[in-house]
């Protein structure tokens, strides 16, 4: 069975996906998946399905599709074996409609569903560079605005080749501070009538209610100059987007604070998983990889994923 027009909520993350993802998943009517990047991460740039026997092997070891339970049918090729995830998340919670998360390479999903229906969802990009930093994905505000414009960007790109009724923006800060009025406008979007139960995901997980004082962080918890390193790159996108700026001056960009900042950058990542997973299993896992041991690759990429699950249980 083929799944004509799924529903796929985009945006970088840290921009509140996982929020709107539950409350879309406690709908009556709709099973939405968390992250499903692994649909699409293998796809070559130029839209080349990944080889089989490679793709086993890659969700052999892949943390998220791993907790799915997701099971792999040998039978299908590439986008109906992708087609078919969806369809079991579908199936096991019995919903009429489905829909998943995606945050990385979210274009190429049209050439599976060319009628998939997009919810875009957009924050202020100083608040999701600061939450990257945060999760050890970045080492400071310069480098951690990379993200967001990534995923930015790759949504200016997709919309141009989508219909008016295969897309909507919605805002993080509109979100929580209106939340039943902006998932009104998600439903008409989808084509189901608002329901109540989109906030009983309160009760079963550990995200709280929306929290409308959660808005703006930045302003609070960043220096001037963590503001600056933002805004020298984001400005323009900021302020088409909405959002305006602090009124601080602007850095200029030289290439020694480019070098500098992704120095640190690097520096940090390695620092923030050397603490996370010992110095013992960092090594391994860089070595693995260089020398493309696959097996002792796999080995170690379970012992991180083990480690990880405690962190976001």
């Amino acid at each position: 069975m083929n799944i004509s027009s799924p529903i796929f909520l985009v945006g970088a993350e840290r921009s509140g996906t996982t929020l709107l993802r539950l409350m879309l998943d406690h709908h009556p009517q709709i099973a939405f998946n968390y992250e499903f990047e692994f649909a699409v991460d293998r796809i070559d740039a130029d839209g080349n399905w990944p080889d089989l026997s490679t793709y086993y092997e890659y969700l052999a070891y892949h943390r998220i599709f791993l907790s799915t339970g997701f099971l792999i049918d040998p039978s299908l090729d590439y986008p109906a074996l992708v087609n078919h995830f969806l369809l079991q998340k579908q199936q096991r919670d019995n919903k009429p409609i489905v829909g998943a998360t995606v945050h990385h390479k979210f274009h190429h999903l049209i050439k599976i569903w060319p009628k998939a229906k997009f919810i875009h969802i957009l924050r202020d990009g100083r608040d999701v560079a600061r939450s990257n930093i945060f999760m050890g994905w970045a080492g400071n505000m310069f480098t951690s605005t990379d993200l967001w414009i990534v995923a930015e960007r790759l949504w200016q790109k997709l919309s141009t080749q989508l219909l008016p009724e295969q897309q909507i923006t919605i805002y993080y800060e509109e979100l929580i501070q209106t939340p039943e009025q902006v998932l009104t406008q998600i439903c008409d979007f989808i084509g189901v009538p608002f329901d109540k139960a989109m906030f009983d995901y309160a009760q079963h997980s550990t995200y709280s209610s929306p929290d409308p004082s959660i808005k703006e962080r930045w302003r609070k918890q960043l220096t001037d100059y963590e503001i600056q390193l933002a805004e020298c790159k984001i400005a323009t996108m900021l302020t088409e987007r909405g959002y305006p700026l602090s009124g601080l001056p602007l850095l200029k960009i030289t290439h020694w604070l480019r070098r500098r900042m992704y120095i640190q950058n690097r520096w940090y990542k390695n620092l923030f998983r050397i603490r996370r997973y010992s110095f013992g299993l960092y090594l391994q896992n860089v070595l693995s990889r260089r020398l493309g041991m696959k097996n002792w690759q796999k080995r170690v990429q379970l012992r991180i994923n083990a480690i990880v699950h405690q962190y976001i249980k």
